[in-house]
């Protein structure tokens, strides 16, 4: 099968790799879409990501995919099934895993037959990210093209309840990329009173308003401290790093409450700061996020989906590329590009 390849001088190519062998507790998956991570691929790609060293690696970890075989002691996934996240597990050849979903097969595991065969959270063969192998029901509203932007749903909307997001409390998210255009959304369905979304863009702060926010602001041509000091002196509940940019950390001090909380997501390329608190409150608290857990993810699949099935959350909305896997690399050329107009790119299969 084909899958896309990154080596260690961060270049991308298509290359052929056996179908991935499954045991009789995982299913093999014809893979259908997989969504770009602006965040993790690329920072494989460029050498950046947090304790990864072994090249050349097939990427993609956003894949949806159908079930085509399933081993003999599976129970709940059945051939057809559209499923979340399927992976290429372990080494072949000389290429290593990046968890694999560019590729043209993969394999998810069934968490309800491991822990019936004894093997389930806490044995050597099982890996918590069958707990977020989720079926998408026919009933669910989304195609699996859209399926793909699930899986950062999933992971925003956990993330936002291990960061204590409260009702009628406030928000400032730096960043309008696909995971700041998440927490905006996302905050104002789960209540917060005001939310405020900064990026350097124009056509991002237009779009986060569209989204939701209160106020967006583009924070390269205008004072955002000034702004949200304006708004709410005391300071603010939250404030979000959506980016990765360490010294949001620094100018965030000036603008969390007492007893307030900055909120960091995701893994910065550069994997140290130099704190300054001295314009902070006295008592605040620095959250990091940095690896979603994967039964909190599996959690946050029904709330999801009701969304998405009632009609106040469309993937479509997120996504503004779908490339054909023939033109994947020219996928990663428009990341690199930086367009005000790319969200989440996708990949069809």
């Amino acid at each position: 099968m084909k899958t896309l390849v990154v080596n260690k001088d961060h270049e991308l190519s298509i290359q052929e790799i056996p179908i991935p062998s499954f045991n009789e507790c995982q299913a093999l998956v014809k893979t259908l879409s997989c969504g770009v991570c602006n965040g993790t691929d690329m920072k494989i790609i460029h050498g950046a990501f947090k304790n990864f060293d072994t090249y050349p690696a097939a990427l993609g970890h956003e894949g949806v995919g159908k079930v085509v075989e399933t081993g003999s002691k599976v129970r709940s996934l059945h051939k057809g099934d559209i499923v979340l996240l399927p992976f290429v597990e372990g080494k072949s050849g000389d290429i290593y895993s990046g968890w694999g979903a560019y590729s043209e097969y993969a394999v998810v595991g069934d968490a309800e037959a491991y822990i019936a065969n004894g093997m389930g959270p806490g044995t050597p063969s099982f890996s918590e990210g069958y707990l977020a192998q989720t079926v998408i029901k026919p009933s669910d509203k989304v195609d699996p093209v859209e399926a793909s932007m699930i899986i950062t749903f999933r992971e925003v909307l956990s993330a936002m309840r291990r960061f204590g997001f409260r009702p009628n409390e406030n928000v400032l998210v730096f960043g309008a990329g696909p995971v700041g255009l998440c927490f905006t959304k996302f905050s104002k369905l789960l209540g917060l009173k005001t939310v405020i979304t900064a990026d350097i863009d124009d056509a991002k702060v237009q779009f986060a308003g569209q989204m939701g926010a209160d106020y967006a602001f583009n924070s390269k041509t205008c004072d955002i401290n000034a702004e949200v000091k304006k708004l709410f002196p005391d300071g603010i509940d939250y404030v979000v790093d959506a980016v990765g940019i360490n010294q949001l950390i620094n100018q965030a001090m000036e603008l969390v409450k007492y007893n307030g909380k900055i909120c960091c997501y995701g893994i910065s390329p550069k994997l140290g700061m130099d704190l300054d608190w001295s314009r902070a409150p006295y008592n605040w608290s620095l959250d990091f996020i940095q690896w979603p857990s994967k039964k909190e993810e599996g959690d946050a699949h029904a709330q999801i989906m009701a969304w998405i099935n009632l009609g106040v959350l469309n993937p479509k909305d997120f996504i503004s590329d779908v490339f054909d896997f023939d033109h994947i690399i020219d996928a990663f050329k428009l990341v690199e590009e930086r367009k005000s107009s790319t969200r989440k790119i996708v990949i069809r299969y």
